[in-house]
């Protein structure tokens, strides 16, 4: 079949203007309704390190329904990366803030 595809998939960097987002403090190139954990494995590779031996992570389910790609907001909020859609210059991290550990 030729044409557009219509699978679940679809890149959307075809269709949707580039914006910049920030991981780690790092600027990381991104698309308009992207979720941030696309943006930051596209780039980075990973989303933060395993508590128990260092290793990389990069997300588990990818649906919502676990914690494995929480990252924090600058002011201390905790999001899902996979759950939550890129704005432009927002700041994520793979730690919390100083002053808002858990």
């Amino acid at each position: 079949m030729s044409g557009p595809s219509f699978g679940q998939f679809m890149p959307v960097h075809q269709t949707r203007p580039a914006v910049t987002i920030y991981f780690n403090g790092l600027e990381t190139p991104a698309c308009a309704g992207e979720s941030v954990i696309a943006s930051v494995l596209r780039s980075h590779g990973y989303l933060g390190f395993s508590e128990f031996d260092g290793t990389p992570r990069a997300g588990f389910c990818l649906m919502g329904a676990c914690q494995d790609c929480s990252l924090w907001l600058a002011n201390g909020r905790r999001i899902r990366a996979c759950m939550t859609t890129v704005e432009p210059g927002m700041s994520v991290a793979g730690l919390p803030p100083v002053g808002h550990e858990q």
